[in-house]
């Protein structure tokens, strides 16, 4: 049985790291409040406008705009993954990581892949063996839609080019404190509305004011940048999300691993008090013999 002073440097130990995840676990719960609220605001503009994009990508022909919309044939992919910049927030990147390997293993096995990674957790494990097009690991230091619309633009460009002929966006999807939801998100180009006999699947006849190209040039960079900006925030209420589960789990641990070295610990005192007394009473036996 290890002696008490070792115990007592354990319990010691292990109080101070509970005291640290508890910290954590507070910050992470005070930031997560505020970027649940902003995702939760945010998410029915961004849909809305992903709908009436797609609504509206079925009738881009020949449209300045539809060079977002055309479906190529898929030679190069850009693969856009975002993590977070620190870790202690469980399997939060590692899914990123492990999401982007196995697309490219499986699903894009035979195209050529590049990554943009957006967050240094990501960056660090991703770019050891896959090429980067570039990084960008301050956006979440100040996530503005300004800085936002910047990466979007980059990816915007790269495929009105011709570069990548599909850009995917990989991110975790905020549903609550506890579940983030892994996402495979195609940016690039615009999904056509999925059509069916149900009416509200319907494609819409939509009259233009002042004008369709107008419309065009203004609507698709705008909701593109939209579509980013609101995975990023996802990806930041869930981080934050996965951190506070994480280190509340984590001081759930260290409070048990206390109390059973602080039962040890007793277990042990209480073993070598005895042992006193018994060489005392000997002791004495032997004295008065």
């Amino acid at each position: 049985m290890a002696n008490l002073k070792e115990i007592r440097n354990r319990i010691a130990s292990v109080s101070s790291t509970m005291q640290i995840t508890s910290a954590m676990k507070m910050v992470s719960a005070a930031k997560l409040k505020k970027a649940q609220d902003a995702i939760t605001a945010m998410r029915p503009y961004a849909n809305k406008l992903t709908e009436l994009l797609q609504n509206l990508s079925g009738t881009l022909e020949g449209d300045s705009g539809s060079v977002f919309a055309n479906q190529r044939e898929v030679n190069k992919v850009l693969l856009v993954a975002i993590s977070s910049n620190r870790g202690l927030a469980g399997a939060f990147n590692s899914n990123i990581v492990k999401t982007v390997n196995t697309l490219i293993a499986e699903t894009y096995t035979d195209k050529q892949v590049d990554l943009v990674t957006l967050g240094k957790k990501g960056d660090d494990i991703l770019s050891k063996s896959n090429s980067i097009v570039f990084n960008d690991n301050e956006i979440f230091d100040d996530l503005t839609f300004e800085n936002n619309a910047e990466i979007a633009q980059k990816l915007m460009n790269l495929y009105a080019e011709g570069t990548y002929d599909k850009i995917v966006l990989i991110y975790n999807n905020f549903k609550n404190a506890a579940t983030q939801i892994l996402m495979t998100e195609q940016f690039l180009p615009i999904l056509p509305v999925e059509t069916s006999e149900d009416a509200s699947n319907a494609l819409i006849d939509y009259i233009f004011e002042p004008s369709k190209t107008e419309i065009v040039e203004e609507l698709i960079p705008k909701s593109l940048k939209t579509q980013l900006f609101k995975a990023l925030r996802d990806s930041s209420a869930s981080e934050h999300g996965a951190r506070m589960t994480a280190m509340h789990k984590a001081t759930d641990n260290a409070t048990e691993l206390r109390d059973s070295l602080k039962l040890q610990y007793n277990k042990a005192r209480q073993a070598s008090i005895t042992n006193e007394i018994l060489e005392i009473v000997g002791g004495a036996e032997a004295l008065a013999g």
